[in-house]
């Protein structure tokens, strides 16, 4: 059977076709897929220019395949089923087979980031994100279609009970019904969008969409060249700078007048080569920012910079600016490979995105990416290029300017998630700092600023519908949502009221106003913010919204001004079998994240059975920071919880806290799909209610997770919440550490031994502290030392600390067991100045841990134990704590000894005596007097030698003795000299010897050696009788 097209449906897409605006159909049933085809045919009749490429985009699987072999079987099973017309499949396999279609999975949507197309398909509505919504649609080209498919539904309303995949991960184990409140939002939406239309699968127009039915036929604007007036202003432009060099060909690559004027702001920096200037270029999504970016980095080569850099999130986020630099230089007539390469990335999860770019021709000139966390390497920059901006912490951009040109650019509300911290503080410093200083004498002594913005869109012209309806719908476009507050009250004269969730997502005028306002102060916030994020909000079980608001003035039939957004998620209550079940599996489930960290941290399976509240978001209106609402914000609800504000009896405890249930009305249950009308809810509760009017849940502690910086930490140590986890891994995007804070709630449910602030939290913050100075030394190595100080909060003022028995038995105990008295011989010398502090430096992390563990009550300055802390703890050399503490060399010097003559004295005047009696000493040689004097001695050893000799003289010759005179001869030679010779008168007598020259050699050795003897034994005769 034919049927004729509603004449409204070829309209909308004639006026989108003429006005380059984009179209919207949603249909319903499960035949949807055949006015696909139609669509698609009116589309292609109205379009000048070739067919229209398409996008298909789906969970998981499709119901015809894109593989041509396995969509023929596919369609043939489908035809013996009868759920496919013979006449009406040749169509529908025809339009698959002639158009250009890419199919998408969802988890796979950022590929398609960049690309154009003339009709997006949406399948599984259940899968369908924020995010994903946002980042599909924006890929649609002026002119084009975007079509989302719905099965078949008995009532549109009931996809206000439908239940979406994303619903999954809202769940936790103690809260499971999750509604749908953001479809109710997004369908009352539907109805008020002026392009787009909502029919069956037989192509019925619905009542929601029944204001499309009278859509008259837009005239043409085109001139009699079939431009439009932009499009010949832009033409105009071209034709000026055509001849400029190097200006024409990068004007003639421009898109839009808004970029080409950008392109010609940013070449005009360039060439005047100014030191200390700022250009930021602040656009919505598809305005073309990262081409303009490109364009002006190629003049910049043609202008001769030699060293550009250029920063983002990541290398990925590059490819549309590296795309333009390469078309811009190849418009400046430089050849690839000839005069200039491309470098890819050999990392495999940058999937080769462009890193670097080296040029030839004039000289040799690099453009280069560089990570955000890597600033402090950048040396001899004439240019850098910060892409997405808002996506790097602020402190880093801050870093990053130097003496050289410097071009942002940033993304102030779209779906990538960014917040607008960028433009509010950064871009207003740099704008004062910019303004001539009455005090400044030259011209140098401030940054030069200029901001451009983009609000013309590429791909489609101005004023589109669809674009509106989506800013509206996903709360993209704030700028106009921040009023100015006319008052400031003090803080303690605000209330703050539970905001409910129904009422505010009922799309009511006034509820849009004030759900605008609060996600404009979200937006504003430090917070990296994305439109699911908005879906979070509406239809997570466990999280509620609570707003500060001054004193309200029941009479003036308007919205109060929010002072502060705090949302909140209620976690906890798990079963004591599925935390020892996580335990012994090492994975914790989806939601309850403080609970399951606490439980993987500390291996304790009673924490996750306890109730609790995490704050998700606190944001504060710009106007009012640093004022006290965001304090008064948190002591107020920490009072609400701890039941100090309730009204209620303390008998109705017991009762659960349960939200008023809005349904949805009998009569659109009972309406069919053509006659249904779908109408906001009425009858809904208060939009706010103050907490002394509703009953709060038992909870047992509040908790926060948050990048660790200074300021938040210290915000949130001043209301008595205590860390418990500090992640040893720094985020990759932001380089902060993830830390997790908790404060305890007064409860009778819990037993505390003694009465303290941290509850009982006690042993396991004292756990945490110990852990975390074990690791100052390697994973925190690089952690700021205040901020490292403040999560440590170690004693170091003992003047009102009195002497203790525990004090010196510690002290004994670690000179016992880690400090020998050697060790405390060199602490000595050093406190003396008499050896280098070189000496004691294996001391120091000794001393280090035991002082910040309160074990040594001695009193330190601040100074004195930063110095101690970076040293001992961090492990930093005295030229890393002079640039971490801003001091010179000498004072880190002289404190650092100052604080050694502390820690010696204190532990010498506790063990110095046991320390003296433990070292090793020689053995002392007794000298009694002598019983005799030395005269006496001396008498008796005379008389002892001269008895000795008198004996040797009385005694008789022994012949032995005599013996050896005797002489070996005969007689009869005796004779002969004696009758031949005179007898002298001695009576010596000489005679002839008969013995050979070797006796009488053997005969002199004797005596020498009887000699020698003789004077030996005399010797030591004479010893032992000094002895």
């Amino acid at each position: 059977m034919r049927k004729k097209i509603p004449q409204c449906i070829c309209t909308l897409i004639d006026n989108g076709v003429r006005q380059r605006h984009r179209s919207m159909f949603i249909i319903v049933g499960d035949k949807s897929r055949d006015q696909i085809v139609n669509l698609n045919y009116l589309l292609s009749k109205s379009r000048v220019n070739s067919r229209p490429s398409v996008l298909w985009c789906y969970r998981d699987k499709l119901e015809i395949s894109s593989h041509k072999k396995k969509r023929t079987k596919q369609i043939k099973k489908l035809m013996q089923r009868g759920l496919m017309d013979p006449e009406k499949a040749d169509p529908f396999s025809l339009f698959l087979e002639t158009s250009d279609i890419t199919y998408c999975h969802y988890r796979d949507s950022e590929r398609v980031l960049g690309n154009t197309f003339g009709m997006c398909i949406l399948q599984d509505f259940e899968a369908l994100t924020p995010n994903l919504l946002a980042r599909t649609i924006e890929t649609v080209e002026g002119g084009g279609l975007i079509i989302l498919l719905l099965r078949s539904l008995s009532s549109l309303t009931s996809l206000y009970t439908m239940v979406m995949d994303v619903h999954e991960r809202f769940r936790t184990e103690s809260h499971t019904q999750a509604a749908a409140r953001f479809n109710e939002r997004f369908l009352l939406s539907i109805g008020e969008c002026e392009a787009c239309i909502v029919m069956d699968d037989e192509l019925n127009i619905l009542r929601i969409s029944s204001h499309m039915e009278n859509i008259n036929t837009v005239g043409n604007n085109e001139d009699s060249e079939g431009l439009s007036k932009r499009e010949r202003e832009l033409r105009d432009l071209k034709d000026q700078f055509r001849e400029d060099f190097p200006v024409g060909p990068l004007i003639g690559k421009c898109c839009t007048m808004e970029q080409s004027n950008a392109v010609i702001n940013f070449l005009s920096s360039i060439l005047d080569k100014t030191l200390r200037s700022t250009v930021a270029l602040l656009a919505a999504r598809g305005r073309g920012k990262s081409a303009a970016l490109g364009l002006a980095i190629a003049g910049a080569i043609a202008a001769g910079y030699s060293n550009i850099f250029v920063t983002a999130p990541s290398p990925e986020n590059l490819k549309t600016l590296f795309d333009f630099v390469c078309k811009g230089i190849n418009a400046l007539e430089y050849k690839e490979h000839l005069h200039y390469d491309v470098v890819k990335s050999a990392d495999p999860e940058l999937k080769k995105a462009t890193i670097q770019i080296n040029v030839y021709k004039q000289h040799r000139q690099t453009i280069q990416y560089l990570k955000p966390h890597d600033h402090e390497k950048l040396s001899q920059v004439e240019l850098l290029v910060i892409d997405e901006a808002a996506a790097i912490p602020l402190p880093i951009v801050k870093a990053m300017l130097g003496p050289y040109l410097v071009f942002l650019s940033s993304t102030v509300n779209g779906y990538e998630g960014t917040g607008r911290s960028l433009s509010l503080k950064l871009l207003q410093q740099l704008e004062s700092q910019s303004q001539p200083s009455t005090q400044s004498n030259g011209s140098n002594s401030s940054r030069q600023f200029k901001k451009i913005e983009l609000k013309e869109s590429i791909r489609y012209a101005s004023g589109d519908p669809i674009e509106t309806w989506l800013n509206n719908l996903l709360c993209l476009d704030l700028e106009n949502y921040i009023p100015n507050i006319s008052r400031l009250p003090h803080p303690k004269e605000c209330d703050l009221y539970y905001v409910n969730r129904d009422t505010l997502f009922s799309y009511h005028k006034e509820s849009e106003i004030f759900l605008q306002r609060m996600m404009a102060l979200y937006v504003a916030s430090h917070y990296k913010n994305s439109p699911n994020d908005l879906q979070l909000m509406a239809d997570a079980p466990a999280h509620h919204l609570f707003v500060l608001l001054g004193p309200v003035d029941e009479s003036k039939n308007q919205l109060p001004d929010i002072l502060c957004v705090i949302q909140v998620c209620l976690e906890g209550q798990i079963s004591r079998k599925s935390a020892m079940k996580s335990l012994s599996e090492g994975r914790a489930p989806s939601g309850d994240q403080i609970p399951w960290k606490f439980c993987e941290q500390f291996q304790d399976n009673v924490f996750p059975s306890l109730s609790g509240a995490r704050i998700v978001r606190i944001a504060v209106h710009p106007s009012a920071l640093r004022l006290g609402y965001g304090s008064a914000a948190v002591d107020l609800l920490t009072r609400y919880y701890e039941g100090q504000m309730t009204l209620f009896a303390a008998d109705d405890d017991d009762e659960e806290t349960e939200e008023p249930e809005v349904k949805i009305t009998e009569a659109a249950e009972k309406a069919s799909l053509l006659k249904e009308n779908i109408k906001s809810r009425a009858n809904l509760p208060p939009l706010l209610v103050h907490l002394r009017e509703r009953r709060p849940e038992k909870l047992h502690y509040l908790g926060v997770s948050f990048g660790l910086t200074q300021e938040l930490f210290r915000f949130w140590r001043k209301h008595n919440f205590y860390p418990f986890y500090v992640g040893q891994i720094p985020s990759a995007v932001t380089g902060e550490h993830t830390c997790m804070v908790l404060r305890p709630l007064n409860s009778d449910d819990i037993e505390v031994s003694e009465s303290n602030k941290c509850g009982f939290l006690v042993p396991f913050y004292q756990d945490f502290r110990q852990r975390f100075r074990r690791l100052l030394g390697t994973s925190f190595r690089h952690l700021n030392f205040k901020l490292a100080m403040s999560i440590l909060a170690s004693k170091i003022d003992y003047s009102n600390h009195g002497p203790s028995e525990y004090d010196n038995n510690s002290a004994s105990k670690l000179l016992g067991d880690m400090l020998s008295p050697h060790d405390m011989k060199r602490l000595e010398a050093y406190s003396n100045n008499l050896v280098d502090y070189h000496l004691i430096l294996d001391l120091v992390p000794i001393l280090a841990h035991q002082y910040f563990s309160e074990k040594l009550p001695v009193s330190l300055h601040g100074a004195q134990a930063a110095v101690l802390f970076c040293m001992g703890l961090q492990d930093k050399d005295v030229g890393a704590v002079k640039e971490e503490l801003g001091i010179e060399r000498e004072q880190v010097l002289s404190n650092f000894i100052k604080t050694m003559k502390k820690l010696y004295g204190y532990l010498h005047n506790i063990a110095g005596k046991e320390i003296e009696a433990t070292l090793p000493r020689l053995k002392e040689i007794e000298m009694p007097p002598l019983s005799k004097s030395m005269d006496e001695d001396l008498a008796e050893a005379a008389k002892e030698v001269e008895e000795k000799r008198r004996a040797t003289n009385e005694a008789p010759v022994d012949p032995k003795f005599l013996q050896k005179y005797a002489i070996d001869d005969d007689d009869n030679e005796i004779e002969k000299a004696l009758k031949s010779a005179k007898v002298s008168a001695s009576g010596v007598i000489s005679v002839k010897s008969n013995k050979s020259k070797a006796d009488k050699k053997e005969k002199h050795k004797e005596k020498g050696k009887s000699k020698r003897k003789g004077t030996d034994g005399g010797r030591s005769e004479s010893k032992k009788k000094r002895a």
